[in-house]
């Protein structure tokens, strides 16, 4: 019987970009524990899993439910004007409303385009950049150099996001702002609610003055 040369095991293969798309984007779920990633439902994990880098785009369409402001909330939306007008600025109820996510090249991060029908006159469009960064990991920049620190957390299996503490930056400098500053607690509710929908809140929470601003949403994904 002949000797067999024994040939040296093949090396695993390099990741091609197909096998790193779907690894997915873990960067949401590194900002909680495990325990709390694995209450939340899967629609939800697999929605803050995506990748996006080449170009992907992520688009939900939905409809406003209900938009409420009391008299200093509706004064807080159109100050905010100045800045990019990141809060709603009209109190329309079952009306359209459409969200896209895409990467943002510049930064890495991801930037969050809404839209949302008005009864009367043109939509409004809300731009922000969701940017992995910060002594909280994530921070939410909504334009003019003013930006939000967020924490994630999970409550009732639904994913919260909650601001931290806004800042100012410009020419390098970052200003953190007093409270007194600022607008209060806002915080954004990402809730399941079956059949492929999930709900979307919107509280802005001053501490003397209670709610200012209240949006409620359904949305479900149309992208491929």
């Amino acid at each position: 019987m002949k000797d067999v040369a024994l040939l040296p095991a093949p090396s695993a293969p390099e990741p091609c970009p197909q096998d790193e798309h779907r690894l997915g984007d873990l960067r949401f779920r590194a900002l909680l524990t495990e325990d709390a990633w694995a209450q939340l439902p899967a629609p939800i994990r697999r929605r803050f899993s995506r990748r996006l880098a080449g170009g992907h785009t992520i688009v939900y369409v939905g409809e406003i439910r209900e938009t409420r402001m009391s008299s200093p909330g509706r004064l807080l939306a159109q100050i905010a004007r100045l800045i990019g007008g990141p809060f709603p600025t009209a109190c329309d109820a079952g009306v359209p409303s459409v969200v896209t996510v895409t990467e943002d090249r510049a930064t890495g991060g991801q930037i969050w385009t809404r839209l949302y029908a008005r009864n009367r006159g043109f939509p409004q469009v809300i731009h922000s950049s969701k940017r992995f960064a910060g002594s909280t990991g994530i921070e939410e920049h909504l334009g003019r150099g003013f930006s939000m620190a967020l924490t994630v957390h999970v409550e009732a299996r639904a994913l919260v996001f909650r601001s931290h503490h806004y800042f100012f930056q410009a020419f390098g400098r970052r200003l953190r702002l007093p409270g007194f500053l600022t607008p209060g607690t806002l915080t954004v509710t990402h809730d399941e609610i079956g059949d492929g929908s999930f709900a979307f809140r919107l509280d802005v929470t001053h501490p003397g003055l209670g709610i200012l601003i209240r949006q409620d949403a359904v949305f479900r994904e149309i992208s491929p």
